[in-house]
C-alpha cells in the first residue's frame, strides 16, 4: 500500500482518487477551494461523477502542506493553465526526489512548455512522470475497462507508477516518451473542437474521420517535429486519445465544438459546457508550435481562426476541403 495525494478535487482527479483507494492505497484528496472538500467531506459524492460514492477512508483537505506530506507519490490533477501556479504553490512542501504524476493535458502558451517541464521548473527537488490515454472520468469513477500509459524519465520510475494504478479495470503500459505523450494529449483536444463543431454543423461520419485521420497526422507530423517518437503517436495518448474524444459525448471539447457549430461564440460554448475546455487553451499554442518547427497545421489553424478570429465554422470547413491539392502522405 502507498500513501498517494491527488492535487485537484475535479472529475479526473476524483476518478484517479477512487481507482487508487480501490486498488487499496491511501489516498488524500486536495482542493484550493474550501466549499469542494465541505462537499466531499459532507456527502462523498460530486456532482459531475454521478452514482459515485466515495469511500469513509479517503481524506479531503484544503491544507496543502498536510496534503503533501509523507507521501510515497502525488497525483497533479488541476486543469493545465493551473498548473504553473499549483506547482509553485507545491514547491515548499516538497521533498528532495518527490515523484509528481501530472494527468493534465496541454500546453503553456506564453512558454510553448509541456507541463511536466513547468512542474520540473517550479518544483527543481521533483521527479516528474505523465499519466495519459483514452480516459474519460465517467467511466474510470464507474470501473469500466480502461487502457492508460504512464511516461517517466526511465522505465524503474515508470514501472513503479505503473503497479500502483494498474487493476482488472485499468491496464497501464510504460513510455519513456513523456514528450510525444503530453503533446498527443494536448493537440487531441484541438482536433476533437474540430470533429465537435462539424458535429454542430451536421455533417457526418465522414467528415469526422476525415478530421481524426488527417488531424492525428498533424499532430504526429508536429510532434516527431519536437523529438518525440512516432509510434507514441499511432498509440493510445496518441490516435486513441484523439478518438475517444472525437466521438464521445463525455468530451467537454467535442461538447464546445458542437456548440461553436451551431452558431455559439467561443466564451458562450465554454460557459455552457461549464467545465475547463482545455482544446480553447492549447489551440494557440499548437499554432504557435507548429510555426516554430515549420510545420503545416491546417486543421489547428482553421480551428484558431473560429475561436480567436471570428470566422464561421462553414467557411473553417470550406478552406480545408479547397485546399492545395497534394498527396496523403505530404
Amino acid at each position: 500500500m502507498a500513501k498517494t495525494a491527488i492535487i485537484g478535487s475535479g472529475s479526473w482527479g476524483i476518478a484517479l482518487a477512487n481507482l487508487l483507494s480501490v486498488n487499496g492505497h491511501e489516498v488524500t484528496v486536495w482542493s484550493a477551494i474550501p466549499q469542494e472538500i465541505t462537499s466531499l467531506q459532507d456527502t462523498r459524492q460530486l456532482k459531475t461523477l454521478p452514482g459515485l460514492i466515495l469511500p469513509e477512508s479517503m481524506v479531503f483537505t484544503a491544507n496543502l502542506e498536510e496534503a503533501m506530506r509523507d507521501k510515497d507519490f502525488l497525483v497533479l490533477a488541476v486543469p493545465s493553465i493551473y498548473t504553473r501556479s499549483t506547482a509553485a504553490r507545491m514547491r515548499p512542501w516538497c521533498r528532495e526526489g518527490q515523484l509528481i504524476i501530472n494527468v493534465a493535458k496541454g500546453i503553456e502558451e506564453a512558454t510553448l512548455m509541456i507541463l511536466t517541464d513547468i512542474i520540473k521548473e517550479e518544483i527543481p527537488q521533483c521527479v516528474t512522470a505523465v499519466l495519459s490515454g483514452p480516459s474519460h472520468a465517467e467511466e474510470v469513477s464507474r470501473l469500466l475497462p480502461t487502457t492508460c500509459v504512464v511516461g517517466a524519465e526511465n522505465m524503474e520510475t515508470a514501472g513503479y507508477i505503473q503497479n500502483q494504478f494498474m487493476s482488472p479495470v485499468f491496464r497501464v503500459y510504460t513510455s519513456t516518451d513523456m514528450l510525444g505523450m503530453e503533446i498527443g494529449g494536448a493537440l487531441k483536444n484541438v482536433i476533437a473542437l474540430a470533429a465537435g463543431i462539424a458535429d454542430g454543423l451536421g455533417y457526418g461520419d465522414n467528415t469526422k474521420a476525415a478530421l481524426i485521420t488527417r488531424g492525428i497526422h498533424e499532430i504526429s507530423r508536429l510532434g516527431t517535429a519536437m523529438g518525440g517518437k512516432e509510434a507514441t503517436f499511432g498509440g493510445l495518448t496518441g490516435i486513441g486519445d484523439l478518438i475517444v474524444t472525437c466521438a464521445s459525448m463525455h468530451s467537454r471539447n467535442r461538447r464546445a465544438g458542437i456548440l461553436i457549430g451551431q452558431g455559439y461564440t467561443m466564451q458562450q460554448a465554454m460557459d455552457e459546457v461549464q467545465m475547463v475546455v482545455e482544446g480553447v487553451y492549447s489551440a494557440r499554442a499548437g499554432q504557435l508550435l507548429a510555426e516554430k518547427y515549420q510545420v503545416p497545421v491546417p486543421i489547428i489553424d482553421e480551428v484558431n481562426q473560429v475561436l480567436f478570429e471570428g470566422k464561421p465554422a462553414k467557411a473553417a470547413v470550406l478552406d480545408l476541403m479547397l485546399r492545395d491539392k497534394t498527396s496523403e502522405s505530404s
